[in-house]
C-alpha cells in the first residue's frame, strides 16, 4: 500500500458546529467543505493533521458507523505545552471538561467534548511517577 494520508472522518448532523469549534479554538482551517462535509486541517506546516465531519443524511454517507454519539472513540492532540494551551483557550472562555491536570502516567492534560460528542484530549508527554509503568511492562 502507498499511503499518502489517513484521517478521521466523524458523522455528525452538528457539522457545522464542528467546523467552527475546532477552527475557533485550536486553529484549524478549512481545505475543503460541502453542504454536506467539512475536511480541514491544523498543526502547521510541520505535521499537519486532518479532520473530517460529515452530515449523516448524504447519500455517500457509508453503511457504517451511525451518527457520532461520543461512545468508544477520542481525538487527542499532542502538543508541545499543555499548560499554555489550556490558558490559551479558557482566557477566550472555553469552558473545559477535564480542567488541566498531570497524570502518573506521564501526561499533563485537559479534555473537553466536542459538539458532536466527541471527547478531545489534549496531553503533554511528561516524566512519569516513578515506577509507575512497571506493573504493565512484560517483566
Amino acid at each position: 500500500m502507498n499511503l499518502v494520508d489517513s484521517y478521521p472522518f466523524v458523522v455528525t448532523d452538528e457539522f457545522a458546529e464542528c467546523r467552527d469549534f475546532y477552527a475557533r479554538w485550536f486553529g484549524f482551517v478549512v481545505v475543503f467543505e460541502a453542504s454536506w462535509m467539512v475536511v480541514m486541517q491544523g498543526g502547521g506546516e510541520g505535521s499537519p493533521t486532518t479532520l473530517g465531519f460529515m452530515h449523516s443524511n448524504h447519500p455517500s454517507t457509508p453503511p457504517a458507523p451511525a451518527v457520532h454519539r461520543g461512545d468508544g472513540t477520542f481525538l487527542t492532540f499532542q502538543v508541545a505545552d499543555a499548560a499554555a494551551e489550556y490558558e490559551r483557550v479558557t482566557a477566550a472562555g472555553l469552558t473545559c471538561d477535564l480542567e488541566l491536570t498531570e497524570e502518573p502516567w506521564g501526561q499533563r492534560r485537559f479534555g473537553v467534548v466536542d459538539p458532536a460528542g466527541m471527547w478531545l484530549d489534549v496531553v503533554e508527554q511528561i516524566e512519569p511517577e516513578p515506577g509507575w509503568w512497571d506493573q504493565y511492562l512484560a517483566g
